[in-house]
C-alpha cells in the first residue's frame, strides 16, 4: 500500500466507526470537501501536514493520534520513493 492510499484507508475507517460522510468530514475539520474526496480518492497523493491536521482535529484527535495506526506504524517509505522521483 502507498502513503496516499494508507491515509485514504485512514480517514474512510475513521469517518465509518464514527458513522460520519466525507462531506460532513469536510464541514467538521475546516477544509474543502474537494480536497477530502481528493485524497480519499487518491488524486492528492501527497497530502499537507496541515491538511492533516485539520483533518485529525475535525475528528477530535490529534494529528499523532491521526498518524498513529498499524499501517502507518508498518510503511516503508521505500515503496513510494521511486514514485517521488517521477
Amino acid at each position: 500500500m502507498t502513503y496516499n492510499e494508507v491515509i485514504a484507508k485512514r480517514i474512510l475507517d475513521l469517518c465509518n466507526a464514527r458513522g460520519i460522510a466525507i462531506n460532513k468530514l469536510a464541514s467538521m475539520s475546516g477544509v474543502n470537501q474537494s480536497t477530502v474526496d481528493n485524497i480519499v480518492r487518491g488524486v492528492s497523493r501527497n497530502p499537507r501536514i496541515m491538511t492533516l491536521h485539520k483533518i485529525a482535529y475535525g475528528l477530535n484527535m490529534t494529528v499523532s493520534e491521526f498518524l498513529d495506526f498499524k499501517e502507518m506504524n508498518e510503511m516503508t517509505f521505500e515503496e513510494d520513493s521511486a514514485e517521488d522521483d517521477e
